[in-house]
């Protein structure tokens, strides 16, 4: 008997609150710049490391399945919407690898000032490669981080200034 290959993938956490227009640039730079059978793009229930969230993680949800339906190689999951919590990385990977090999993980150039502080950070950077996206105003250099590699991304928005409502969309 021969055993299923596992497909290589990108884990793309994150809250999405809302979905916007530079989370589908970062999937697409990803697909088209990593070495991946497809990304998995996981919304969190809640952000380990806020208390309240904008959108419900159904409609977060809802939204990230209109706006990906069309796309080859990507996949959404809800497992930490179905935990009703906060949910970590390591634990989400954890879910995963029992079906895939998770290359990498994809962040923001935004979650680099504190992402020593993430549960079990040494055991994700000894054993992932860091996708990071690019976003004005943040630094990519972080010394903490083992391995890389640079989404450039063009999109100068974020969810937090649609909540704001600088950008309507």
């Amino acid at each position: 008997m021969f055993k299923e290959k596992k497909e290589k993938i990108a884990l793309f956490g994150g809250s999405f609150d809302p979905p916007h227009f530079g989370h589908i640039e970062i999937v697409e730079k990803a697909l088209s710049s990593l070495d991946i059978d497809k990304i998995v793009v996981v919304p969190t229930y809640l952000n380990p490391f806020k208390d309240r969230f904008f959108l419900s993680p159904k409609e977060r949800f809802s939204r990230l399945v209109d706006i990906f339906r069309d796309y080859r190689g990507v996949e959404l999951c809800n497992f930490e919407i179905r935990q009703k919590r906060a949910v970590s990385t390591v634990e989400t990977i954890d879910y995963l690898k029992e079906r895939y090999i998770v290359k990498y993980i994809v962040v923001g150039a935004d979650n680099l000032e504190h992402i020593d502080r993430w549960r079990d950070f040494n055991r994700l950077n000894r054993d992932h490669i860091w996708a990071i996206a690019t976003r004005e105003g943040y630094n990519l250099e972080h010394k903490s981080i083992n391995r890389f590699h640079i989404l450039s991304v063009n999109a100068n928005i974020s969810s937090t200034e649609i909540r704001e409502g600088v950008y309507k969309y």
